[in-house]
């Protein structure tokens, strides 16, 4: 029996396993039961805190396979991999009755608008907050699907028989291409750029392997896909406790003396408040009691991402952005510190 010890933070929720799904081979979805008041967004990811004998816990996010518009209860899909001590101890050890702690919902891989069409791109263990998106889409929506899906055979495939029942369900508005690398060996730019080609006017989606990710938004761009129509997940193990509160700041007053001022748009509201050089904009944020979106807070996961509309700032870890990213704007939260006097940012 696995039972969380009594939370780590005061952002963490406690929950329940209610049944244990075995997918495939190597991975298994763990369904929870859940508070009351535990929202999602099609795409986003669940942090949990795993035991661990050398450092006495890890953090881990994996998607959220459930569709909150379409599933009864929320799950996340863990795939096995072959020196992930997180995966495996959540394959190896939870059972239906155990607890454990986990963040709020996070995450920015998730759709403005269920009626778009969509073109959807995974591999491997990338199709959990995929399967998500696709369901909630054609649950809420009315626009047009299409899934790219590869895996090494035909036995890795994650949610085989969901995919031939949706499929059947709704002839009209989902199309599902399976690639096999056993028969097809893996897919180069150009067969991809095949597939997505008729595509163009759709939103992408693309979630799998680094290799896959690239070839894909290779594949995308040569087929005319616009910037603002591509979106990715990628997530990263992170090294640090993301259970943790953040650390009370101390400002001198040489610090308030110096600081910035950040016009913060944050969920239809704008907040006004000055942003001493030295510290982060998420731990700003905290201080003053606004519920900005966060979860690592090392630039690792990408839940405090936004834009900078004016103004500069510096960033000690930006590695999850590409150029592009930079070029538009797009910062961390938590890794951003101001460059300029006045800067406006728009969550």
């Amino acid at each position: 029996m696995v039972t969380a010890q009594a939370p780590h933070g005061s952002r963490s929720v406690t929950l329940t396993v209610a049944d244990v799904v075995e997918e495939t081979a190597d991975a298994r979805s763990i369904v929870f039961d859940t508070p009351a008041a535990f929202d999602y967004r099609p795409g986003q990811f669940l942090t949990l805190r795993i035991p661990s004998e050398r450092t006495g816990s890890v953090a881990r996010c994996y998607s959220l396979a459930s569709s909150p518009h379409h599933d009864e209860r929320p799950k996340v899909t863990v795939k096995r991999t072959a020196d992930g001590y997180g995966s495996n101890w959540v394959c190896d050890n939870l059972a239906p009755g155990d607890t454990i702690e986990a963040l709020p919902p996070s995450g920015l891989f998730t759709p403005a608008d269920l009626d778009e069409d969509f073109l959807l791109l995974a591999a491997g263990s990338g199709i959990t907050p995929v399967m998500s998106i696709l369901k909630s889409a054609l649950s809420e929506g009315v626009g047009k699907i299409a899934l790219v899906y590869a895996n090494r055979d035909e036995r890795s495939v994650i949610f085989a028989g969901e995919l031939r029942t949706l499929a059947a369900q709704y002839p009209r508005r989902l199309t599902v291409h399976h690639w096999l690398e056993s028969i097809q060996g893996l897919p180069t730019v150009d067969q991809l750029a095949t597939l997505v080609g008729p595509y163009r006017d759709h939103q992408a989606f693309v979630c799998g392997p680094g290799p896959f990710m690239d070839a894909v938004h290779k594949a995308l761009e040569f087929s005319g896909f616009p910037r603002n129509r591509m979106h990715s997940e990628l997530f990263k193990s992170l090294s640090g406790d993301p259970f943790a509160d953040a650390p009370d700041l101390e400002i001198s007053d040489a610090e308030s003396a110096s600081a910035a001022s950040a016009v913060v748009s944050l969920d239809g509201e704008t907040h006004t408040l000055d942003w001493p050089r030295q510290h982060t904009l998420v731990d700003i944020m905290l201080a003053k009691g606004i519920d900005v979106p966060y979860s690592c807070r090392e630039g690792e996961c990408g839940s405090c991402a936004c834009t900078v509309l004016d103004g500069e700032v510096a960033m000690d870890n930006s590695e999850i952005l590409d150029d592009e990213d930079l070029a538009d704007g797009l910062i961390l939260g938590c890794q951003a510190r101001p460059v300029s006097d006045i800067v406006r940012i728009e969550f």
